[in-house]
């Protein structure tokens, strides 16, 4: 059997965690994070921030973390998160073009460029002049730090999920 991170049982949660994932979907990304107790709490109040609290549309933002998930492999991230891009409105279609190898083709310019931006991030770590001065034109700088800052957590998020083996649970879970 291939090493792994288990997922830790309740019983080896302190009381304040234990609570706060009684409040939150039963995922096994959530429960993972739970084996770093001093970092449970932060990690979640910054995808709170990213997912609830972000002036950055959601629609938008579910292309480029999907985007982040097909770059870095992450199968977990890309299922998850293709359940929530359809809630936003991202097509299959969308999706399908998405998750394909190579310069994305085939959406309109702006998803182009989310995707553009998920992609240096993703390979490159620093984004180019040209692509930072696009999303700073079309979005002002707090949208665009948004985004970035988007795409950076969940470039955490996918290596996060691929470094312990976090295992998809079924479908009913989200």
């Amino acid at each position: 059997m291939p090493p792994k991170i288990p997922l830790p049982t309740d019983a080896e949660l302190a009381p304040d965690i234990r609570e706060r994932l009684a409040t939150l979907p039963p995922l096994n990304v959530f429960r993972m994070m739970a084996n770093a107790p001093a970092s449970f709490h932060a990690l979640f109040d910054l995808a709170t921030s990213i997912l609830m609290q972000s002036e950055f549309d959601a629609r938008k933002r579910e292309i480029a973390v999907l985007r982040v998930a097909h770059v870095t492999r992450s199968r977990y991230e890309w299922v998850q998160h293709v359940r929530v891009a359809e809630m936003t409105g991202v097509t299959a279609e969308e999706i399908d073009r998405i998750g394909q190898d190579g310069p994305v083709q085939g959406l309109d310019e702006e998803s182009t460029l989310i995707c553009r931006v998920a992609d240096e991030i993703s390979r490159d770590v620093r984004l180019s002049d040209e692509a930072l001065e696009a999303i700073v034109s079309r979005y002002g700088v707090c949208q665009a730090t948004e985004l970035i800052l988007c795409c950076s957590y969940f470039n955490m998020v996918s290596r996060f999920l691929e470094s312990t083996r976090v295992e998809l649970e079924d479908e009913t879970a989200l």
